[in-house]
């Protein structure tokens, strides 16, 4: 029976500590958070903005390559659809958000 007192007079002052115990656990908790948005969420939002400028900024004539990996050359562009030259008298149509990476600039 004294072996039961003995714990539950433990527990007590072990409830006494656990309002600190609260306190690293929040602290911890928003250094995860911290690390997460610097290592994950803010260079994917970085990564969306300059892919959605390299879509708006397509121009006639540059080198593109698609998400399928087709390189070809823009022959025509309208709001969502593109028309790439990927040999001579060859043309497919694409969606403009199927653009991965420009290889070249048209020149001016």
């Amino acid at each position: 029976m004294t072996g039961i007192a003995y714990a539950m007079g433990a527990g007590g002052a072990g409830g006494a500590g656990a309002g600190g115990g609260d306190m690293s656990f929040i602290v911890i908790m928003v250094a995860i958070f911290a690390i997460f948005y610097f290592l994950l969420i803010r260079p994917q939002q970085k990564r969306q903005k300059e892919t959605k400028a390299m879509l708006e900024n397509l121009a006639h004539g540059d080198t593109v390559i698609t998400a399928g990996g087709i390189y070809g050359k823009i022959a025509a562009i309208t709001e969502q659809v593109i028309t790439l030259e990927v040999a001579d008298n060859v043309k497919i149509k694409i969606s403009r958000g199927h653009i991965a990476a420009v290889t070249q600039k048209a020149t001016s």
